[in-house]
Parts: C-alpha cells; structure tokens; sequence
C-alpha cells in the first residue's frame, strides 16, 4: 500500500516535464521566452508535479485502504460464519450430522420431484405411475437419513472408544438371530445352543453335543478381541502348568489393563506378562516394550517391591530397536510364540463347598472366573476325557440332560 521516495520523486518528475515542455515549446515559438520565464516556469512546473503527485498517491492510498478494510471484513464475516459452522457441527456430532444429512434429503426430494413431475407432465401423463415414484422415493428418503445419521454416529462412538471397532464382528447377524428363534428360552440359556442345530442339540447326549460345539468353536472364524483373548488364555494356561498362580488381569479389566495381560505369582516371583497374537506380518516397535516397563515399574512402586519381572510374548517379531531396548530394560521376550488351539482347554473345577466336580467350555459364562489351582483340578482336551474323570458340565440351564 505505501510508495517509496524514489518512486514519489520520479512520478512529481515526470508530471512536471509533462508541463514544462509544452509550454516551454510556446514560448520559445512565440519569442516570449526569457532566462526569467523559463526560471518561473520550471519551479512552476516542479511545484505543480509534486502537487499532482502526492494528491494521485492520495488518492491511490485511499482506494487502497477502502479494498483492505473491504477484505478484512469479508475476512472477518467468513471467519465468524466458520466458527458458527464449527460450533453447530461440535453440537451436531453426537446427533450424527443432522442438519447436513437433513440438507442432503432435501436436495435428494428435489431431485424425485423432478421425475415425477416428468410423469404427470409428459405427453401420455403417468398418474398413478407418479404417486407411486413419489410415496416410494419418501420412503427411501427417510431410510437412507436415518441411515447416515446412525452411520455417523457409529463412526463417533467408535472415534471415542477404538476398542467398539475390534468388538463388530462378535454382534449377531440377522441369520444368527433367526437361527436362535428355533430355541426354547429355556435351551437359550445353554450357549451351546450357538453351534448346533435344534435337530443336533435335542437329539444328541449331552457329551457329544457338547463335543460338537467345542470343535465348531475353534473352527469358527474370531474377532481380533477373542482372538487376543484366548491367546493370554493359553499364556497363562502354561505358566499355571509351570506352577504359577496366574490372575488373568487383562481378561478381567478388558481396556483398563495397562498392559498387564496376566500377572503370574510363584513363591516371591512376579512376572507381569503382555500377550500380542498378531498376523505374521505385523511388527511389534519400541512404544509396546516402553508401556511394559512403565507397567511394571508402576506395579513395583504402588506394591512397594523390586522383584517383579516383565515379559513380552507375541505370535509375530520386534523391531531391532524394540529388541535392543527390550534387552536394556530387562525385558524377556518371547517371539514368534504361536497360539496352539488344540492345547487342552476345558477347565475342571471342583467346588470347595459342596466338592461338586464341574467342567467348563471356553465359551460357557464362568469360565473366566473358575481357577484351577487346587488338588485334583484339572485341564481336559475333550469332553470325554472331563467326564470319565467324574466333571459335568456346568451351565445355567438345567433341563434335561440325555
């Protein structure tokens, strides 16, 4: 917006010329010119330039100044239209958008008014054809609203809680719903009904139906949740093989753990113990080793010891730095630690009051909560093997057994 003196001093230049040539050429024609006139002349012209000059850069400075606060304005409006708009989609988020996806059905009605003005316009009208399009392209409408509105608001719950993403796969489809239609509410109790048919459940005995739903269990494909699930299962089913208490704590607090899967105890040895099953192709970097150690050191400060030990174990590898620090922090790693699913997995607890022998599927509700720690607990394979050792099943649903 400003003008330098160089530039200032050049245009007062040039309009002064403009006016001392001209009338420096009439006087000379005219033989009135004179050393005094021409003296007159030139500071009359030098005068006139600088007057001319300044009250141009005025005048430019002006319209420049009018155009700036012009666009400042706009600037200003724009900005506060923003914030207003940033504002209403903060209050809008947990609605799921609704003005905007009310914006698009608008627009959509638009456009299906549009054909079935077309059909009760044209040259052979479709009356009946246009009331139809238009009742039907409503309906549409308002299912495809309630669709995005629902479908933006999955997307923010799932923002604010990632772990709700791992947990779609484990939600019933339709078919699965239908399917458990054929039960009884009674037979609905048992959670084998979810692997058999009802012709299956009520014909075969107790043992082998069982049997079948454990297998169907395993071959059955698994959300990334109950995939890491059983994963600290087995971990720990092997350290309780190796005479460890284990508290299987990330089961137990899910998203809370703090990276404490399983905590193992044996006479003063602590090991606190995180468990990745990841695909082959994932690597495991320095940040999951830095949340072990931090865990740990947070166990040993809050229980006031120095004995407990961090231990790392993942179906996949770690980086070279997450080994290197891994190795530095004192961390034991396990790598490339497969899941093996044919581990025996029944757990069969006897009931310290009524020494009740009871056996528990992977599936079945307590199993979580059942520990096998004490004499004459065991793990089985199979169903047989659990009940030639004398176990039942155990299950809410107490009809009848065949």
């Amino acid at each position: 917006m400003g003008i330098s003196q160089k530039e200032y001093i050049w245009g007062a230049t040039k309009i002064a010329f403009s006016i001392i040539i001209p009338i420096g050429i009439i006087l000379f024609l005219i033989e009135a010119s004179s050393v005094g006139s021409w003296v007159t002349l030139i500071i009359f012209g030098i005068i006139a330039g600088l007057y001319i000059t300044h009250g141009s850069i005025v005048e430019e400075v002006q319209k420049k100044a009018v155009e700036v606060i012009k666009e400042s304005q706009k600037k200003v409006k724009d900005a506060e239209e923003k914030e207003e708009l940033w504002k209403q989609t903060l209050l809008e988020r947990n609605s799921g958008f609704k003005t905007l996806t009310v914006r698009i059905s608008e627009y959509e009605k638009l456009r299906d008014d549009y054909t079935s003005s077309f059909l009760q316009h044209k040259s052979h009208p479709a009356y009946k054809a246009a009331d139809v399009v238009k009742e039907e392209t409503r309906r549409r409408r308002h299912a495809e609203l309630e669709n995005k509105i629902t479908q933006a608001q999955i997307e923010l719950y799932e923002q604010y809680a990632p772990f709700l993403a791992d947990l779609k796969e484990d939600v019933p489809t339709i078919e699965d719903v239908t399917f458990l239609k054929a039960y009884s509410d009674e037979e609905r109790e048992d959670e084998v009904t979810n692997y058999l048919t009802t012709e299956e459940y009520r014909a075969l005995p107790s043992a082998q139906r069982n049997q079948l739903a454990l297998d169907r269990f395993w071959q059955r494909p698994k959300s990334k949740w109950l995939l890491g699930k059983l994963y600290e299962r087995y971990v720990g089913y092997i350290h309780e093989q190796r005479g460890y208490t284990v508290e299987y704590f990330g089961i137990k607090e899910r998203y809370e753990d703090m990276g404490r899967d399983l905590i193992c105890r044996k006479r003063g040895e602590i090991l606190i113990i995180q468990c990745k099953n990841w695909s082959q192709f994932k690597t495991i970097y320095e940040k999951h080793i830095f949340q072990l150690f931090g865990t740990v050191f947070e166990y040993k400060h809050r229980h006031s010891i120095n004995h407990a030990k961090g231990v790392f174990y993942t179906t996949t590898h770690l980086s070279d730095l997450a080994r290197e620090i891994s190795v530095a922090l004192g961390i034991e790693l396990f790598e490339g630690f497969k899941f093996d699913q044919s581990y025996p997995c029944i757990k069969c607890n006897i009931n310290p009051s009524t020494k009740e022998k009871i056996y528990h599927l992977p599936f079945d509700q307590k199993y979580d909560d059942t520990k096998i720690d004490r004499v004459g607990e065991i793990y089985c394979a199979t169903v047989a093997e659990a009940e030639a050792a004398g176990f039942r099943r155990a299950f809410r649903w107490h009809g009848d057994n065949k």
